[in-house]
């Protein structure tokens, strides 16, 4: 009898192997010690009340106290939700995370008066506020402050709203209940005739199986348990876009997109722009499916045939230091600073959680923190080509944090997500650059192009039809229009009619997509992923076509924080997202890969 292959315990993972957290805390009890301190402090802001426009001194007080303590939190918080990564059945840790979640919704709470006593501060009372001394360090984070006046209530509907957050995530927290743990999806014989559980873990695994009948088996399994649940999710998609635009509408802003811009200071027309760039590319993207198609020899494409690669993997496996080196060579253009620093990281320094271990957290992500080092999830398996590249991007946004943490004080460091995702996906260009650069041969140049086009595929193209979808769907709510079961898939299956053109064969179950993806419960977020790829596309062509100014350039976007609204340090890199133009060129690369791939095959 074989023996099946099983997960180790977190006890049983090697040392070196495990990222180390004593840059956050030494231990659990340091933590809990920390924790303590935190509690006990939260109350001082009591002191505060009322205050904050009798002087300049007074309100930088309260700043600098809640910057301090916002400091502290952040260091609780990032440990807690580590632990609880590295094995999700450890209920100690779920504890532990659940105690800060509670002590930090009660934080808020009590500095929930700091935003709308500042907002009653006379213009001409904060503009002498704003030239003086003691508040110098506070003047950027005052006039973002100020630009949300418009949209800021009194104290006690600001205090109401803050009581609301826990209660606005339920739509959210039941999605995930009902897709996670709830839903069953039975077991699918995989191409080596084995019973293998399907699950969201093993759905993306089966559908790049190089079997189509397990593909297409897969996929018509998975999607009938959300057929069984479409009005279930149906009421908790329409209930989380319902709670969009309520507080859009509560804030006074004309739509649930604005409200979702604002924060970083982007015009609706980057949106926009993105949308109808991608529009136009369209038919490159059509013709992609075709010579996807002939390639693989079918006579028609479902949507189960579009993750397999066209050719098998030529690369089987790649052990973690060789993974590491690979990724140092391709990034040896960011200069000696910025290798030496991540070198260091995924060796010696630990930064990285390598390896899968029984509960342990799926996917990969980075977490930095301005008090410690910026780590790295990963589940890496040498034989998955692709979990190369995911290091080299979870690589970048951890890269972005360490140099954004040394060159800028704690209130500016912290970058919005509308940039996090140019540095990450920066690496993977250069990566995809430098491979291309050492392909063997045509066939492995042709794996090569294929994944780079699959990869601004999903996350260009794919993302913009997310982000269309629900731009689409929260204005229908905004004009009062039933979000009915019927309605989601109607808008749904006329956006994949679009998106993926005349010849690709739709199955009816696709429409149900709509329910599956957990970023639709965070609205207008996607489309950063989109204008994050097209911006490091051009970033990274300008960076290995230039000189030591282009160099010099993108090091200070990965230094500048929040220092500058997004929009400003991407032009401070090269790159202007407010124009079409990017997104146009990196469609206008996809184009060229897309005919390159088509001669090579």
């Amino acid at each position: 009898m074989s023996t099946i292959a099983t997960l180790p315990h977190r006890s049983e993972v090697a040392t070196p192997d495990t990222w180390d957290l004593s840059t956050l805390f030494p231990s659990n009890e340091a933590w809990e010690a920390a924790f303590i301190e935190f509690q006990e402090q939260i109350v001082g802001y009591q002191r505060f009340a009322g205050t904050l426009g009798g002087s300049p001194a007074a309100l930088a007080e309260c700043l600098k106290f809640d910057a301090d303590l916002d400091r502290q939190a952040e260091r609780l918080g990032v440990y807690a939700f580590l632990r609880t990564t590295e094995d999700q059945s450890a209920s100690a840790y779920q504890d532990m995370q659940g105690r800060f979640q509670s002590v930090a919704a009660r934080c808020a709470k009590e500095a929930s008066f700091i935003r709308p006593e500042i907002m009653e501060i006379d213009r001409d009372t904060m503009d002498e506020f704003l030239g003086s001394s003691e508040l110098s360090d506070y003047q950027l984070m005052l006039e973002r402050l100020l630009r949300y006046k418009p949209h800021t209530l009194s104290q006690r509907e600001e205090e109401l709203l803050a009581m609301q957050a826990e209660m606005a995530q339920t739509a959210r927290h039941a999605f995930g209940q009902l897709h996670d743990a709830d839903m069953k999806f039975g077991a699918v014989e995989d191409a080596d005739g084995r019973q293998v559980e399907l699950s969201n873990a093993t759905y993306g695994q089966f559908m790049i199986s190089p079997q189509r009948d397990v593909r297409r088996t897969a996929f018509h399994q998975y999607y009938d348990q959300f057929a069984a649940h479409e009005n279930s999710l149906a009421a908790l998609l329409g209930g989380s876009i319902h709670k969009d635009v309520y507080y859009a509408r509560a804030r006074g802003y004309e739509s649930a997109l604005e409200a979702a811009l604002f924060p970083d200071n982007v015009p609706s027309s980057v949106y926009t722009n993105l949308v109808e760039s991608v529009h136009k590319q369209l038919p490159a993207v059509h013709r992609y499916y075709d010579v996807r198609r002939r390639k693989m020899g079918l006579d028609d494409i479902h949507f189960y045939d579009t993750y397999v690669p066209i050719l098998s993997e030529l690369e089987t496996s790649r052990e973690w230091d060789a993974a590491v080196e690979l990724i140092l060579d391709a990034l040896t253009p960011l200069g000696r600073e910025y290798g030496e620093v991540l070198h260091s990281g995924l060796t010696a320094s630990r930064w990285c959680d390598r390896y899968p271990n029984a509960g342990k957290q799926s996917g990969a992500f980075s977490c930095g923190s301005f008090d410690a080092a910026p780590f790295i999830l990963m589940n890496y398996k040498p034989a998955v080509f692709n979990d190369v590249f995911t290091l080299a991007h979870e690589a970048g946004h951890s890269m972005h944090s360490h140099y954004s943490a040394k060159h800028q004080p704690y209130l500016y460091y912290d970058y919005t997500i509308f940039v996090a995702e140019v540095a990450s996906t920066f690496n993977e260009q250069l990566l995809s650059h430098h491979l291309l650069n050492n392909a063997d041969d045509d066939r492995h140049r042709a794996y090569l192009i294929n994944r780079e086009i699959d990869d601004m595929r999903a996350t260009i193209v794919r993302q913009t039809m997310f982000a269309e979808f629900e731009k689409i769907t929260h204005e229908m709510a905004e004009d009062g229009e039933a979000l009915t079961v019927e309605a989601f898939k109607s808008v749904y299956r006329n956006l994949l009619k679009q998106y993926m053109g005349p010849e690709f064969e739709i199955d009816e179950q696709l429409a149900l997509e709509c329910f599956r993806i957990p970023h639709f419960y965070r609205a207008f977020y996607v489309y950063k992923y989109a204008t994050g790829l097209s911006a490091a596309v051009a970033l990274s062509k300008r960076v290995l076509n230039g000189g030591e100014p282009e160099l010099a350039d993108y090091l200070g976007f990965l230094q500048g924080g929040c220092s500058r609204d997004p929009l400003d340090l991407l032009r401070g890199a090269g790159v202007d997202m407010s124009e079409p133009d990017p997104v146009d060129t990196a469609l206008s690369h996809f184009a060229e890969l897309v005919e390159e791939l088509d001669q090579v095959l």
